[in-house]
């Protein structure tokens, strides 16, 4: 039996279609209108992030919220949508352990010598700062939420470093359900981007457009 998600509610892991432009207009229509009616507290939200994007990496997906660290790791793809799992969670001050035996590893670039037992947001950054091959990238989201073939979906303005762009997507454990609604809101053929990817191409890590370009 499949799985009910719920928005905000951990599932098991999830497979995600994502992709950003500069306008999906009419696939954020059909959306809304397909949409089954999904709890206020979704209905937008707004938050600030710190990406940590490495150009040694695309497997791994780091950010930081409300002092909070999130790594994600890709896990496979199946028919073009990607599945990913939570690979660390940790908070500022953040021990130097950690630091050499997760983070650093996860963005394939060498530790730095680390001096202190435990370092803040501030003194993490400026270490990013410092690493070439590593950038610190803000990203303010304001997303609305809604569910569409039992898969949860959002549109979301998205500002990478101030540059403005638009994501869409709908992910689900069930495979199918997110193929129907990729299909019902006319997004077929339209480049699967994970945000690791997006933010690549606006901040020129990368020289692919995005979708809709």
């Amino acid at each position: 039996m499949a799985e009910e998600l719920k928005i905000g509610e951990i599932s098991k892991p999830r497979f995600e279609f994502r992709s950003f432009g500069q306008c999906f207009c009419e696939a954020h229509k059909r959306m809304a209108r397909l949409s089954v009616p999904v709890p206020e507290k979704v209905w937008e939200r707004q938050s600030d992030e710190i990406y940590i994007i490495s150009a040694k990496n695309d497997i791994n997906n780091t950010k930081i919220r409300n002092g909070k660290m999130d790594i994600k790791t890709f896990v496979q793809e199946v028919d073009g949508l990607e599945q990913w799992n939570p690979l660390m969670k940790g908070e500022f001050p953040i021990s130097a352990e950690v630091l050499r035996n997760e983070v650093y590893p996860a963005f394939m670039v060498p530790c730095p010598e680390l001096t202190k037992e435990s370092y803040t947001l501030d003194e993490f950054l400026a270490m990013v700062k410092a690493e070439p091959a590593l950038a610190a990238v803000r990203v303010h989201k304001q997303r609305f939420g809604y569910m569409v073939n039992n898969t949860i979906c959002e549109v979301g303005n998205v500002l990478i470093n101030g540059a403005k762009v638009v994501t869409i997507n709908s992910e689900s454990t069930e495979i199918e359900d997110i193929k129907k609604t990729i299909a019902d809101c006319g997004l077929e053929g339209v480049e699967n981007i994970n945000y690791l990817q997006a933010i690549k191409r606006v901040i020129g890590m990368s020289d692919k457009p995005l979708a809709n370009e």
